[in-house]
């Protein structure tokens, strides 16, 4: 029989969950595809079209399930898969979610208190159950029942399940190697006010947890009443949360049925590499859903949009940073481009190591110089003792003897939880100073003089003369805006053997670099074989060029065979859709509804609430702009962007004072946030408030002086008020910290040349020239001329 239980799940940090640290707002706005694109320039230098044909991607093999698949009663698999099933029992996975009972609640609840430096929490036993006392969304103390352990090792979480079926997960977990409760926020003075509290839509599980903690999760939130639904087939992963629903191999097993694959949409045991770590990355990535629930038979951008390596989650070599799982950095691997896939080196079923300590590496990496694994690529194995101390320079026993040690260092998350970097790098302390990255060298030997690090690795492993900077240096000349920038990220980009995450995380870099060669490589990249390029190609050639010039390029992308691609390319075309886009405007119409069917498909998140109300005033459906903004304030009163869209939308429809209410209101409660300091600032200036804006706006790029957009817009307002040589200050400032910035850059010159300081215009120039020679702007001034003459 099928177990079927309404329940939710909690986006607290947990041991298998997509879970991120810190606030989710900038990664979900991003994943969600928000934000209309724009053309890149500032009133002069545009790009010509080049003569690129892109035909349409031509759909991918992937092998279909038979009709009414289903899951099924996973107690019959131990009827043939004896030794899978007794791997899996006691597993990771099998105890990923229990309801809390004396067997899987491993926390003391005998009447204890925690208190961290807001908040006291109870925890004790009442009626049979395990209940917490705590403060609630209002910050009053309450009685909650736990409804569910969550996670075994090396900590434990705990969720408590409201009545409108939402499961809230405890800021505060079981340590279950020391025996005590921690925080897993200490020291950010986490209370009821703070989005990270227990009771906050950013600790709701039914989005962010549970679906990797069961099989056959769907979330059902259905946004008229504001409540979950929520069903599982069976806690804890599963057979079929890998292999997918089961009917038809039982059907096969039979013989009552045939079928490929044993009557599987694919059988693992038999896919290559890219498809089983897909399987895995649907849980281990960083991702955002387009839809409920998951497809096992198709790709992953079917059902997710999974993380380039942005600068907030991945270091500049692409190590992780913020809580990213395993997906991104493994396919960044020399191993993964090898063939290498998770089963080689994990029991998928027990998630143990197959082989303890090194020799799980020592299958490929041995004296023999030759895989013990078939189909991996062993061409460039070197036959050597790897466990040799001539190799690793540490005495046997020695933490730096361990392969993983130095190849695969890592990082704490959720306090007490190690997790090891799959990338599989090699250490470079010199490398690593120069970056600010880390290295496991560095982080080994905190007890040395850096430089005594760097010196003994030379001695030991000579000297890096790559001639060519290397995809993290490149990297860092791009985002520091270095002179010889876009010649490195060029040649990167045109490499053949370019990983796809690495491609995919350079075009992002494009737009910061305009040329005819930029938007060439981004037009050739729309026909890449990994979707994840052909999307951030689509973004790429969108912020590269002006909606109606990008039509005949993105048009195919339409087609597709991946959900992400196509709904990509939709959304860099809405404001086409009016025009003709001859044999594709059928095409368009199912893309945007797709685009539409994901965000109706998390409209319990306020994220997609916003994309909705945002996608409807771009597509003239203005009755259903406020009805989804206001929505997005109930799901989270605390998402900002979505009360200062409401502020604007209230303002171009004539309702300026019930706009300002709100925008008081909101300053009110949240007096140190810099979108409301922002937002009130153009407020102001549509009032013709110049003085109290200018306030307001200073306030804003004081709060967050990292973010350009508002120290620009302080800028501009400056200079607009008639304080030219602020407007220059804050530019200059701005320059500093981020050279790589054209925009800025840009308005720098041209106010350097209204105030008749035409030398250092072309300074400024000369530098762009020396980072981006091929800038389109720089076409208008002749190298060494005076500025005077750039019309901006």
């Amino acid at each position: 029989m099928s177990k079927r239980k309404k329940r939710v799940a909690s986006p607290a940090q947990s041991p298998l969950a997509s879970r991120p640290t810190r606030s989710i707002l900038s990664v979900i706005i991003g994943l969600l595809l928000l934000g209309l694109g724009g053309g890149l320039f500032i009133r002069s230098g545009t790009l010509a079209l080049p003569g690129i044909r892109v035909e349409p991607t031509q759909p991918e093999q992937i092998v279909q399930l038979l009709p009414f698949a289903s899951l099924v009663d996973e107690t019959q698999c131990a009827g043939c898969h004896v030794q899978q099933v007794k791997d899996w029992q006691g597993s990771h996975h099998q105890l990923a979610m229990q309801e809390a009972n004396e067997s899987s609640v491993l926390g003391d609840f005998k009447d204890v208190s925690f208190k961290d430096d807001r908040e006291t929490t109870r925890f004790f036993h009442k009626d049979g159950g395990f209940w917490v006392n705590t403060p609630n969304q209002d910050g009053k103390p309450a009685d909650f029942k736990v409804a569910y352990a969550f996670g075994i090792a090396p900590l434990q979480q705990y969720l408590i399940e409201l009545s409108d079926g939402r499961l809230q997960a405890l800021g505060l977990a079981w340590n279950t190697e020391k025996h005590v409760w921690f925080h897993l926020y200490p020291g950010q003075g986490v209370d009821f006010k703070n989005p990270l509290h227990w009771s906050k839509p950013q600790q709701n599980a039914n989005f962010m947890c549970v679906e990797c903690h069961t099989t056959g999760f769907r979330r059902n939130f259905d946004p008229a009443a504001n409540r979950f639904a929520s069903q599982w087939h069976s806690l804890g992963v599963g057979c079929q949360a890998c292999h997918g629903p089961a009917s038809r191999h039982l059907a096969w097993t039979t013989k009552q049925a045939g079928g490929v694959n044993a009557g599987f949409a694919q059988e693992l045991s038999k896919v290559d590499n890219l498809t089983e770590v897909e399987t895995c990355a649907r849980c281990h990535a960083r991702r955002a859903p387009l839809g409920d629930g998951f497809h096992n038979e198709q790709r992953l951008m079917n059902d997710y949009l999974p993380s380039a390596l942005t600068r907030e989650l991945y270091e500049l070599d692409g190590k992780i940073k913020d809580e990213v799982f395993e997906y991104g950095a493994f396919t960044q691997s020399k191993m993964f481009a090898k063939g290498v896939r998770c089963s080689n080196c994990h029991n998928p079923h027990s998630t143990a190591l197959k082989v303890s300590g090194n020799g799980v590496c020592l299958q490929c990496h041995n004296l023999a110089g030759q895989s013990g694994i078939a189909g991996i690529d062993a061409k460039g194995l070197q036959a050597k003792d790897y466990e040799s101390p001539e190799h690793h320079h540490h005495a046997q026993g020695q933490a730096g003897s361990q392969c993983a040690a130095c190849h695969m260092p890592g990082k704490f998350y959720m306090g007490n939880d190690f997790r090891h970097d799959h990338g599989f790098s090699s250490p470079d302390p010199v490398r690593a100073l120069k970056l600010g990255t880390p290295d496991a060298c560095l982080g080994c030997h905190r007890d040395r003089p850096e430089p005594q690090v760097v010196e003994q690795f030379h001695r030991w492993y000579g000297e890096d003369k790559l001639s060519v900077p290397r995809y993290d240096e490149t990297l860092w000349l791009v985002r520091n805006g270095k002179p010889g920038a876009t010649r490195a990220l060029f040649q990167q980009l045109e490499s053949r053997d370019l990983p796809a995450i690495h491609r995919a995380t350079l075009l992002a870099e494009l737009p910061t670099y305009p040329s005819e060669r930029a938007l060439k490589i981004a037009a050739i990249d729309l026909a890449n074989s990994a979707p994840q390029v052909r999307e951030a190609a689509i973004k790429a050639i969108a912020a590269l060029l002006p909606s109606e010039q990008r039509r005949n390029l993105l048009v195919p992308l339409l087609n597709d065979p991946v959900r992400a691609v196509r709904i990509s390319a939709a959304y860099e075309l809405l404001g086409l859709h009016d025009m003709s886009l001859g044999n594709y405007e059928k095409s368009w119409g199912k893309a945007i509804g797709e685009y539409e069917t994901v965000q109706l498909s998390v409209q319990e998140r306020a994220e997609a609430n916003l994309n909705l109300a945002m996608l409807y005033q771009a597509n003239g459906r203005s009755a259903a702009v406020e009805p989804y903004l206001r929505a997005a304030l109930q799901r989270d009163p605390d998402f900002l962007p979505a009360l200062v869209s409401l502020v604007q939308w209230l303002h171009s429809n004539y309702r300026e004072e019930e706009g300002r209410r709100l925008l008081d209101q909101g300053l009110r409660q949240h007096p140190q946030s810099t979108l409301l300091h922002h937002a009130n600032g153009l407020a102001l200036i549509r009032k013709g408030d110049r003085a109290g804006a200018l306030q307001a706006l200073a306030m804003a790029a004081r709060l967050e002086p990292q973010n350009t957009q508002y120290g620009f817009v302080l800028a501009v307002a400056l200079h607009d008020s008639g304080n030219q040589q602020a407007a220059l200050e804050q530019l200059r400032s701005m320059l500093q910290r981020q050279p790589s910035n054209r925009s800025v850059r840009l308005a720098l010159v041209e106010y350097l040349n209204e105030a008749k300081q035409y030398s250092k215009g072309i300074e400024l120039l000369e530098e762009l020239r020396q980072i981006n020679p091929a800038d389109p702007i720089l076409q208008t001034v002749p190298s060494g001329s005076g500025s005077s003459d750039l019309n901006h």
